[in-house]
């Protein structure tokens, strides 16, 4: 209906290209706008100024011949004030784009090993967008932003990164694991050594304070029990603490049998061994 009364209507972020008898004659923007049809003009078409974006797949191979699929991302728009460039100089604008992506990334990818791929996409990114803007300026068209959103390798080239990764951290948590025991057996042994350490010093301070006290019983004794000698005392001494011992074998549930000689003339045989391995000890001094 707006045709035929020669009135068109043009959207907001939309310009209409118009012609008189086939030939440009102008751009209108946004708003209603008469055409009289019968003096040739009309609208040849309309052209959006929004951002539109194209998301390219672009199949290649590293340098270390390993087939990966780049997918980037070109987000452009054309200019208002190139409007004619971009309504007539391009039938296929998509194609265009993508022409140039695939040429810029085929460019750069084979000169980067796998991993370098992966770390210098934002490089590639960079690359592709230069050479579009370049390359779409000349028709109307501005490269808003290039991104390179994924990098696909193979399926088995993917599994296989991710068994050396696998393998890579394992080994470094075997290596903590036996740093880790290491270090708990060192602590180990030197806590032992400390324990055994402690535990001698006490035995010999025990030994000293039994040694005192046999001392001081002798003495003792002896000077309240006119006639004796220090060989009775520790003759008594001897047999008390023989006695003792054999009642606390007895006493004991836990305790594993001992077979001793026993009888009335055991215990001066005792007392006899002792007494000979103290007179050589003192012999040998």
């Amino acid at each position: 209906m707006g045709q035929a009364l020669g009135c068109i209507q043009v959207d907001q972020s939309t310009v209409a290209i118009t012609e008189t008898f086939g030939k440009f004659d102008d751009v209108l923007g946004p708003g209603c706008h008469c055409l009289p049809w019968c003096f040739g003009k009309h609208a040849a078409g309309t052209l959006s100024l929004r951002v539109q974006q194209l998301d390219v797949r672009c199949e290649t191979k590293t340098k270390d011949n390993v087939f990966v699929t780049v997918v980037a991302s070109i987000q452009y728009r054309a200019l208002a004030d190139k409007a004619q460039d971009a309504f007539y100089k391009l039938s296929n604008t998509r194609a265009q784009i993508q022409s140039y992506v695939f040429d810029v990334i085929r460019a750069c990818v084979p000169k980067l090993q796998l991993d370098s791929v992966f770390e210098q996409k934002n490089d590639i990114a960079k690359a592709v967008e230069e050479e579009l803007e370049k390359a779409m300026s000349n028709y109307g068209f501005e490269i808003v932003q290039t991104l390179i959103v994924d990098i696909e390798p193979d399926e088995h080239v993917k599994r296989a990164m991710n068994e050396i990764n696998a393998a890579a951290r394992l080994r470094v948590a075997a290596n903590d694991k036996a740093e880790a025991e290491k270090i708990l057996q060192i602590k180990r042994a030197e806590g032992d050594a400390e324990s055994k350490y402690l535990a001698g010093l006490g035995i010999a301070r025990q030994r000293q304070a039994i040694v005192d006290g046999l001392r001081d019983s002798v003495l003792a004794f002896s000077e309240n029990v006119p006639g004796t000698t220090s060989k009775d005392v520790m003759d008594m001494v001897l047999v008390t603490q023989y006695f003792d011992t054999m009642k606390e074998i007895g006493a004991s549930s836990k305790s594993n049998s001992v077979f001793v000689p026993h009888g009335p003339g055991a215990v001066r045989d005792i007392t006899t061994q002792i007494r000979d391995g103290l007179l050589q000890t003192r012999t040998t001094e």
